[in-house]
């Protein structure tokens, strides 16, 4: 449930509160320690079993808390793949049918992404493609063809997932859609608090990415772009790029980047990850969002920014781009260096009338197709009428 570890924690955050409306009473279980800062303030049940061990993320308390007490809820959801704790789960739902315990719940796998053709695709991955496959077949598989059904946050991410592996064959596929709360109204205090991380004569007008500092952003391709871009004298607003992961090799690498070239360190600011009002305060007073992103599957954050009713530039990985383009809510790019470069012209050239209509279009986007409302009555909707 660490926020650093990147949107699907917060979208259990969103959803939660949504669902309680309906009645449905959700709790999270969790391999963090229990006294960890972040979740102080929760309002919901946390089973914090403390943290886990090695890569595989392994709990040696996980199965036994498993066997006993999955047969308390109705319905369990399994966030994320690759990891322990969806073969511990399986692995104790088949050790409770061996056992013939009464009213099991139904399980679904919630994949966030992970089935994705991109991890098995992209350059520099070719080691850990392979050892993914070998996982499948020996584990994986199992976990998602035994579920009751896989649970997708849009129609692309449903469709990419059945090119990825061999004996994919889950006994249901749901989009249940997703979304997130309104973002809080603004307050003027906002600016005093964001001039802390950005400097007053940037405000309103410089590009903000918010998210993990990790390959799959092509936040490098986003500095290059940047960097090709100033050399031809066009005069492009400062970049904002905050998030967690300027301590990891990928951070170190494109911070090198922007130290190694004087154009760049006077046009890029890190913040670090930026949360509560003061992440809220950073959308607000952006001139745009951008992601150019090799593989997104839904973008949590892109749909922050529409809230906010900000433009944003991403590339066509990112699995809401169709919603985008038809929304008329910002620009979309492939996810190339010249892709990246033609979309910050094309905002570049736009003329001011025509962005504070991407604005407002942006705004009207979230309320149609992303508001954590719709997603929680759609979810409540495709699991009863199919299984409860």
């Amino acid at each position: 449930m660490d926020p650093a570890t990147g949107g699907p924690c917060q979208g259990i955050r969103n959803m939660i509160p949504e669902l309680n409306k309906y009645g449905i009473v959700s709790e999270v279980l969790c391999l963090d320690a229990a006294n960890a800062p972040f979740l102080t303030n929760e309002h919901f049940t946390v089973h914090a079993l403390g943290s886990s061990r090695g890569f595989w993320k392994y709990h040696p308390s996980l199965y036994s808390w498993l066997i006993s007490n999955l047969v308390h809820y109705d319905v369990i959801l399994v966030r994320g793949l690759w990891l322990y704790h969806s073969f511990a789960l399986t692995m104790a739902i088949q050790s409770l049918k061996r056992k013939k315990a009464e009213s099991l719940p139904k399980v679904y796998v919630v994949p966030h992404g992970m089935l994705d053709p991109w991890f098995q695709r992209a350059e520099g991955r070719k080691w850990k493609a392979l050892r993914n496959l070998v996982y499948w077949h020996l584990i994986e598989k199992k976990v998602v063809n035994s579920a009751d059904g896989l649970l997708f946050t849009c129609a692309s991410e449903l469709l990419l997932a059945r090119q990825t592996f061999s004996g994919y064959k889950p006994k249901s596929e749901l989009n249940i859609g997703y979304g997130i709360q309104e973002p809080p109204a603004y307050d003027e205090r906002m600016l005093q608090l964001l001039h802390e991380k950005v400097p007053a004569p940037y405000t309103n007008r410089y590009l903000l990415f918010l998210g993990r500092l990790h390959e799959k952003k092509g936040i490098d391709l986003l500095l290059e772009a940047y960097r090709q871009l100033l050399r031809d004298s066009v005069d492009l607003p400062v970049l904002v790029i905050a998030g967690p992961g300027l301590n990891t090799p990928y951070g170190d690498k494109i911070r090198s980047v922007v130290d190694e070239d004087s154009n760049l360190r006077e046009r890029v600011i890190f913040t670090g990850m930026l949360t509560g009002v003061l992440k809220w305060s950073a959308i607000y007073h952006a001139g745009a969002f951008v992601l150019p992103s090799h593989q997104e599957n839904f973008g949590i954050a892109v749909v922050e920014a529409l809230a906010c009713g900000k433009p944003v530039l991403i590339t066509n990985q990112i699995n809401i781009y169709t919603e985008i383009e038809k929304g008329e809510a910002g620009l979309v790019a492939p996810d190339t260096l010249a892709g990246v470069i033609t979309m910050l012209r094309a905002w570049m050239q736009l003329p001011e009338v025509e962005k504070k209509q991407l604005s407002q279009k942006a705004k009207d986007l979230y309320r149609k197709e992303f508001t954590v409302e719709s997603a929680a009555q759609k979810m409540i909707q495709m699991l009863r009428l199919k299984h409860l």
